[in-house]
């Protein structure tokens, strides 16, 4: 009879999410895993953060009750299919080799928090540019997490193209208020 071989799949994202939208996305994984009837638990997991405090990647460690091909491939596919940036890996227990996963592209908006005039602070809110993100989005990519920089604050969105998520937000860019002195960076 075979016996059974548990063991752990390190999965590392090129994704900047806040350690509850990483909660978010191993509720999910472990929800496919269940509806799949595959015995996955998550043991641990962390947030690499940048020098400024900004989040740079996260980590999720799944325990396997059975870590063979077929659960290395599900577990690639899942988190594809959920939230794997390019530049993003897996790292199997008891191996150094790195297995590339990865698809997303990422674009972060970062709005200026200090250059603008009062009035735009005053008058105008991160909240709304983050809906109307969401809503120019759809079908192309979302917003999946944040961050709250003592300079700036940042939107972090994943999608299927850079190019086409920027051009979605783009009319937004040019004409909300508090998106002025905004800078967009390619994240993944």
């Amino acid at each position: 009879m075979f016996k059974k071989k548990p063991g752990i799949i390190t999965v590392t994202l090129n994704a900047r999410l806040q350690p509850m939208h990483r909660a978010d996305l191993e509720d999910a994984f472990i929800e496919a895993c269940d509806a799949r009837r595959i015995n996955a638990e998550v043991v641990g997991g962390g947030t690499l953060l940048a020098k400024n405090g900004e989040v740079a990647a996260c980590d999720i460690e799944v325990q396997m009750g059975n870590l063979d091909a077929d659960a290395i491939a599900i577990t690639g596919r899942l988190f594809e299919a959920m939230l794997a940036p390019k530049g993003s890996y897996m790292v199997v227990d008891g191996s150094s080799e790195r297995i590339a996963i990865g698809q997303h592209e990422g674009l972060g908006l970062y709005l200026n928090g200090t250059d603008l005039p009062d009035d735009v602070y005053q008058t105008c809110d991160s909240n709304h540019v983050y809906e109307e993100c969401e809503r120019r989005l759809e079908g192309i990519g979302m917003v999946n997490s944040h961050w709250q920089g003592p300079n700036e604050t940042a939107l972090y969105m994943y999608g299927d193209s850079f190019e086409r998520m920027h051009a979605a937000i783009l009319p937004l860019l040019e004409t909300y208020p508090l998106c002025r002195q905004c800078r967009v960076e390619r994240i993944a």
